[in-house]
């Protein structure tokens, strides 16, 4: 027999863009997961891109590539983030103007891993902004989550490559140890990664991350989920629907479900 969606799930689905037709749909057993809607039912996400700041842009950090700082495996938090603040470790430190340590709660269950920081990221120092990060608030909220409350966003690098070109190997190198300090310290209970270089870093592996989404994987004994970018989902709307199946696995593995 099929019932009508509550109106809860509604709304909470209305968070992700994603809007289903008046049809009748069937309400899943207690316990399992919300299936994943159907690539017709899915519609873009309102995103509003705020305003350009008035403020005078940041200059470039001078400086030459050196030597990451020593130690990182052993620094709290404080020290962690003045270490990636003056790190010289690797070419990018010629051409950004801020570093993007990361952003939120420090005692989270979940950490959000994207790939690295975007022009509007660079300029403001914080992860995930702009229109994909209005996407990722959305994705959070519909699954009972908000930036800042159990929840804590990062990228594999953490100053921007130039043009937003992919990062390069011995980038993501250089920046590895600070990423796994962070999931150190963190210990969440799940990582949520974003798009192909974060589940490299993490995963070691060269798969598709098509092939890799609906399963439990594993970073340094932490569980990792894998995901679509939400800069990818912004170009590619029937994708929503997968990412919103990859969050439920993540909020099962969490042991929100």
């Amino acid at each position: 027999m099929t019932l009508l969606l509550d109106e809860r799930r509604r709304a909470m689905l209305a968070e992700f863009g994603i809007a289903l037709p008046p049809a009748l749909a069937p309400e899943p057993p207690a316990g399992e997961l919300t299936p994943a809607p159907a690539a017709e039912a899915v519609v873009s996400a309102r995103v509003t891109v705020p305003a350009p700041a008035s403020r005078p842009l940041p200059q470039p950090v001078a400086g030459v590539p050196g030597e990451r700082p020593a130690g990182v495996q052993h620094m709290d938090w404080e020290a962690l983030a003045k270490a990636v603040a003056g790190c010289r470790a690797c070419k990018l430190c010629e051409g950004r103007r801020n570093t993007v340590f990361g952003v939120g709660d420090r005692h989270a269950d979940w950490l959000v891993v994207g790939e690295a920081p975007g022009e509007n990221e660079d300029l403001q120092g914080e992860p995930f902004v702009g229109a994909a990060g209005q996407l990722l608030d959305n994705m959070l909220r519909a699954v009972g989550l908000a930036r800042g409350h159990k929840v804590y966003i990062a990228n594999v690098l953490k100053c921007r490559p130039p043009g937003n070109r992919n990062p390069e190997p011995d980038e993501v190198a250089q920046c590895e140890p600070f990423l796994r300090r962070q999931v150190e310290l963190l210990q969440p209970r799940v990582i949520l990664a974003m798009g192909r270089f974060a589940v490299q870093s993490l995963l070691g592996s060269t798969e598709a991350i098509g092939r890799l989404r609906g399963q439990r994987h594993e970073y340094r004994g932490v569980p990792v989920v894998v995901t679509y970018h939400p800069a990818y989902l912004l170009r590619n709307l029937p994708d929503k629907a997968k990412a919103w199946a990859d969050l439920c696995l993540a909020a099962e593995v969490a042991g929100q479900r």
